[in-house]
């Protein structure tokens, strides 16, 4: 390219551009095409980044550079139909080496105006930031990785919510079940009371009638017939007593049986009150995990931004 001398006046002190743009040469990765693509020329640093010795450079074609995805596409087309418009490109782009490597790049394309006015060529000045998107891709993943690892911990939390509400569930319907057996020994009791009234009863009668038989005893001397009478119903009382006593005594086994159920039944309400314990413990260590898990996604994505 034929090179001019220009100079920029600024407080007297004379700038010349042409070791502005030696500068800009040494930093920046420069290529020129013409209208329709094909490479004019290339400074070495775009060269040596493409994986291109600078003298191969010229009449490579832009496409040569791109992914076939882009290139096939309507995007392509509109792209340079942009630039031969004079609209200038700038955004990150990725392009292809020699060696079909992805690169990344953030660009800026422009277009190049004769005196005329009319567009030569494109200019495009890029710098490699390749680095940075494979870092970006990597704590991408990362965040990615952590973020299902956090879907697994909440769902695992919920998992064992569900568990706690299922023991909690049982341990209503035992205790549920627990007060249907008090009700009942309740029942019990009472009939036990009534059936001890009773007893009471016919004892103060047979007392009664045993009193009556001494005095018929003491009256009849050779007549007994009054005593045979009393004795008779004595010994009837006698066994409606021993009737009414095994009725009393099966009614308190009944009870026995059912203060052994309760016993059994409030066992096995402990073991399921440690059992809900237990797992609202796994519950809480889950939903710590989830926390140590979001702190550390809240790290990494403040890396992510510093990367950026």
């Amino acid at each position: 390219m034929k090179q001019e001398i220009y100079t920029v006046q600024n407080n007297s002190k004379a700038l010349d551009v042409n070791s502005v743009f030696a500068a800009m040469k040494q930093s920046l990765a420069m290529i020129v095409f013409d209208t329709e693509g094909n490479v004019l020329w290339a400074n070495e640093k775009f060269a040596r980044t493409m994986g291109y010795e600078v003298d191969e450079m010229p009449g490579l074609k832009h496409h040569q550079f791109c992914a076939p995805e882009f290139v096939n596409s309507p995007d392509y087309f509109i792209f340079w139909k942009n630039l031969r418009n004079g609209r200038t490109f700038q955004e990150k782009i990725m392009r292809v080496t020699k060696d079909h490597r992805y690169l990344w790049f953030e660009a800026t394309y422009a277009p190049i105006y004769e005196h005329e006015g009319h567009i030569k060529g494109v200019i495009k000045v890029a710098t490699d930031i390749t680095s940075r998107e494979r870092a970006r891709t990597q704590l991408t993943n990362e965040l990615q990785n952590m973020a299902e690892g956090l879907l697994k911990r909440v769902e695992e939390g919920i998992s064992s919510g569900h568990d706690v509400v299922s023991y909690i569930e049982t341990v209503v319907e035992e205790t549920s079940g627990n007060m249907e057996i008090l009700q009942l020994l309740e029942k019990k009791a009472e009939s036990a009371n009534k059936l001890n009234d009773k007893i009471r009863n016919i004892a103060d009668y047979t007392n009664l009638l045993a009193l009556n038989a001494a005095i018929e005893a003491a009256h009849a001397k050779e007549y007994g017939k009054g005593f045979n009478v009393v004795a008779e119903e004595v010994r009837k009382l006698a066994k409606q007593s021993e009737a009414t006593a095994r009725e009393v005594k099966l009614n308190l086994e009944s009870i026995s049986s059912q203060v052994e159920e309760i016993a059994k039944r409030m066992k096995g309400s402990q073991r399921t009150i440690i059992d809900s314990q237990t797992c609202i413990d796994k519950a809480v260590d889950e939903f710590i995990g989830i926390g140590q898990a979001a702190n550390q996604l809240d790290k990494k994505a403040r890396t992510l931004e510093d990367v950026l």
